[in-house]
């Protein structure tokens, strides 16, 4: 068979379909629509509308940043309470925990053992609080045996310990509300650590000298010295927050997180209480 010459004519179908082309801006007549070597191309960044482009004006970001402003100090107060009760009872688990200890050791070596509190104490508030436990070599009571406390027979038990952000003062006196907190035992402000007097006979550990301490006996006993040497039904260190050197909680009226540690004198039992 033989094909037809060709006419150089387009078909209807031909016609009709460029007819439905859409019709070019003036200027682009002679580029295909569809050809890949077109010349046409979108408009640029730099050549698009500014307005649909544009960024945030100084107005809107000092908006912005005065509403994140004004969240952080509404917020910041509740993180440093939080801080503050976490602190403090850290800190008070602490020193059961080192009370423990010195009545544990004490009772196991047959011999008598002191934990030393130094720092933040009373009307000195500085934020930081030291603490050490020591005991007797050779068993003997040695401030009653040698009127001191000498280094040399001394042993160090464990390392030294600092606590942060608390100080040991006053919880003030039980109110018996019915709180726990309110309902503990009234301990005399000779046998609180934050008030009772410097020992006569304190002991140095690391550079650091320790006036307060309580002292636990081979039998567990508590003794803590309150103008003179007794053992008393209970004995108490008080423990409150502190910004730096600023207290964080106060006790009349009481507010803030405050916590309470009693040591009972007859058998050396350390219990904490929270307002």
């Amino acid at each position: 068979m033989f094909a037809l010459p060709r006419t150089g004519r387009l078909g209807v179908n031909a016609l009709r379909g460029r007819a439905a082309l859409p019709a070019l801006p003036e200027g682009l007549a002679g580029y295909s629509w569809f050809s890949p070597s077109s010349k046409v191309r979108p408009p640029s960044r730099a050549e698009r509308d500014p307005e649909s482009i544009r960024g945030f004006t100084l107005l809107e970001i000092l908006i912005v940043v005065g509403i994140i402003g004004l969240l952080l100090v509404l917020i910041a107060p509740a993180f440093t309470t939080t801080k503050g009760g976490t602190d403090v009872t850290s800190a008070a688990y602490t020193i059961q925990g080192a009370l423990d200890t010195a009545r544990t050791y004490a009772k196991a070596n047959n011999t008598y053992a002191w934990v030393g509190f130094a720092g933040s104490i009373g009307a000195t508030t500085t934020g930081q609080v030291q603490m050490a436990i020591v005991a007797s070599k050779d068993g003997t009571n040695l401030w009653s045996a040698n009127n001191a406390l000498p280094a040399a027979s001394l042993v160090q038990v464990g390392k030294m310990i600092t606590l942060n952000n608390v100080h040991i003062g006053d919880t003030g006196l039980p109110q018996n509300d019915g709180t726990e907190f309110e309902s503990r035992a009234s301990v005399d402000s000779d046998h609180r650590i934050s008030s009772s007097a410097n020992t006569p006979y304190p002991f140095t550990v690391q550079q650091t000298t320790f006036d307060k301490w309580i002292q636990f006996s081979p039998r567990g006993d508590t003794l803590i010295h309150g103008g003179s040497f007794s053992i008393v039904r209970y004995a108490e260190v008080g423990l409150l927050p502190t910004h730096g050197t600023t207290l964080a909680a106060t006790i009349n009226p009481a507010s803030g997180n405050i916590v309470a540690i009693q040591v009972s004198g007859f058998g050396g039992n350390a219990r904490i209480y929270r307002r």
